[in-house]
């Protein structure tokens, strides 16, 4: 069964990217002033920039983390063409600012992994371990008061905590925007 359109596009809509940033068993959120929700980084791809370099730079920029892009699903051989990792899901999120008014974000959800042992939380972010999520921790926000993260915030974040714990592929950019696959070279051309 085919979908003809699955929202109103009458209002302005901007590109963003988000990755699930996860190290072991937790993954990294902040609370967001604008949104007022516990949030990953993510941002808006800039002109001239795929969803894969904005997830990167946006995670960089956010929380000083370099991070390794983790494959959701197969990426098939076409061999005269580059290709970009497809996100985990896409997102319509409605959105409201005074700038902009009123408009949507269609947001490419990634997941990616720090390597190495856990560092420490930037400051003003949380780790959110799974059980966290699982059984709806609430965590004080910069006013002191204590919220939970929304559920697709939590629905996404366990997937990409279990997902990046399976031993998933990994990738991550070199000059000239070409891709690293694992040591299996299974992933070719990527980005």
């Amino acid at each position: 069964m085919g979908v003809s359109r699955l929202t109103d596009s009458t209002v302005p809509r901007h590109f963003t990217a988000t990755g699930f940033v996860v190290n072991g068993d937790a993954t990294l959120l902040h609370w967001h002033q604008k949104v007022q929700a516990w949030l990953p980084p993510g941002g808006h791809v800039e002109a001239d920039e795929d969803p894969v370099q904005a997830v990167l730079r946006e995670v960089k920029e956010e929380t000083g983390f370099d991070v390794e892009l983790v494959p959701t699903q197969q990426v098939p051989e076409i061999s005269n063409l580059d290709q970009v990792p497809s996100p985990r899901t896409i997102l319509v999120e409605n959105v409201y600012d005074q700038k902009v008014g009123a408009h949507q974000h269609i947001d490419m959800i990634y997941f990616c992994r720090v390597p190495g042992p856990r560092l420490s939380a930037p400051d003003g972010w949380v780790w959110f371990t799974a059980e966290d999520l699982t059984n709806g921790r609430a965590a004080a926000n910069p006013e002191g008061v204590h919220k939970a993260p929304l559920e697709e915030v939590v629905t996404l974040g366990l997937e990409g905590i279990r997902g990046v714990n399976d031993g998933a592929l990994t990738i991550t950019s070199l000059p000239g925007n070409r891709a690293v696959s694992d040591p299996h070279d299974m992933v070719k051309n990527l980005v």
